[in-house]
Order: structure tokens, then C-alpha cells, then sequence
């Protein structure tokens, strides 16, 4: 089942101040880390979508772009314009938000293998849904532009819609890989202003 990745980099980062996508990371940006990531696991394509007119920094080769034609519509928004450039090459689809500092493969593999026939792998932890860091049909594109032309623009109104299997932290660390690798998760921390930039920095790697 070929998977592509997709990575959102088009939000407005207003907490954080700047581009997340420029933040420093070991030498390299975010968004080069999380293209990297997402690309050592699929076989498809990986597509960075950007807002009208962003400047993006360099990418590792291969990586594709694609431009959402509409800014501020949220994450979903961004999901149907990745899921639109990815569906006639990948079944399904590993969707990432930019700001993921500790994503790493095993847990890419375990959310791609948790998808089975079901449309969407919604992982629920820390607490919280995680639609970005989760796995999703390519046939979906034509469901999430209808709801977006519909004014149903949030992640919630596509899960509403279609048949989603939400893993829990039981199930997602249930893969040893997973478990070892990092039993707390932390592939699903974000960081969305300095101060939590500043402290992810500071943790071991």
C-alpha cells in the first residue's frame, strides 16, 4: 500500500512569533527534520503545503510542494490541498503539522500500520486527538473539499463524516519498536511558542 507524507507548514505561528518552519534543529530547520523523517518511511511522495506566498527554507531533495490558494482556513484546509496533490500516486497518507520536534519513524510506521481499512488513524493522547500526526486516506480529498465548501472546516467535521479508528496510548505503544523507542510519546510533543521551543531544545534527544 504505497503512503505519502504530508506536512503542514502554512500556519501562522502567532505565538510563536516566526516561521516554525525556519526553527533551528540540531543544524538543520524543523521542517527539513520532519521531511526527513516522514521520508525515510514512505515510498510515496512527501508534499510540504504552504500558504500563498510563504518562503520556505531549502528542502531535502525530492520533497514536493503545493501552495494553499486560501490562508487562514485551518488545519484542514491544508490537509485537503496535501491529500489533493498525493492522490493518484499513495493510498494513504502520514499528515504531520510542522512543529513536531521529537516525530521520529517508529512512530510513523506504527500509525501507518494502525490505519488498516479504516479511513482515518486518529491517535488520542496526552490528552488530545492528534489530527496532525496521523494517518489518512488519499480518497478522502474529495470528501474534505466538499466539507470545507460546505463551511465545515475543522478536523472534527471530517472524523464526524467518515470511519475513524482512534488508537490510544495503550495501543500505540502496544508496538514494541514504539514502546522502546519512546514509551512516552513524545513524537507527539509541538511547540508552538519560544518558551516551549527553548525547552524542547533542552531535552535530551
Amino acid at each position: 500500500m504505497a503512503a505519502a507524507g504530508i506536512v503542514l507548514a502554512g500556519g501562522r505561528s502567532s505565538r510563536m512569533g516566526r516561521s516554525k518552519a525556519w526553527l533551528d534543529w540540531d543544524g538543520t530547520t524543523l521542517l527539513d527534520r520532519v521531511c526527513g523523517i516522514i521520508g525515510a518511511v514512505v515510498d510515496g511522495p512527501v508534499v510540504v503545503v504552504r500558504a500563498p506566498g510563504q518562503e520556505l527554507p531549502p528542502l531535502p531533495e525530492g520533497v514536493e510542494t503545493a501552495e494553499d490558494p486560501v490562508e487562514g482556513r485551518g488545519p484542514l484546509q491544508g490537509i485537503a490541498v496535501g491529500l489533493a496533490a498525493v492522490v493518484t500516486r499513495a493510498e494513504v497518507a502520514f499528515v504531520a503539522s510542522v512543529d513536531l520536534p521529537f516525530l521520529h519513524e517508529a512512530y510513523v510506521r506504527r500509525v501507518l500500520g494502525l490505519l488498516g481499512e479504516h479511513a482515518v488513524l486518529l491517535p488520542v493522547a496526552h490528552g488530545h486527538h492528534q489530527p496532525l500526526a496521523a494517518a489518512y486516506r488519499t480518497a478522502l480529498a474529495p470528501v474534505v473539499a466538499e466539507l470545507i465548501a460546505e463551511g465545515r472546516s475543522r478536523p472534527p467535521d471530517l472524523f464526524a463524516a467518515v470511519d475513524v479508528h482512534r488508537a490510544d496510548e495503550a495501543e500505540l505503544l502496544a508496538d514494541p519498536a514504539l514502546r522502546e523507542r519512546d514509551p512516552e510519546l513524545r513524537a507527539l510533543v509541538n511547540v508552538n511558542t519560544p518558551e516551549e521551543y527553548a525547552s524542547a531544545k533542552a531535552q535530551p534527544r
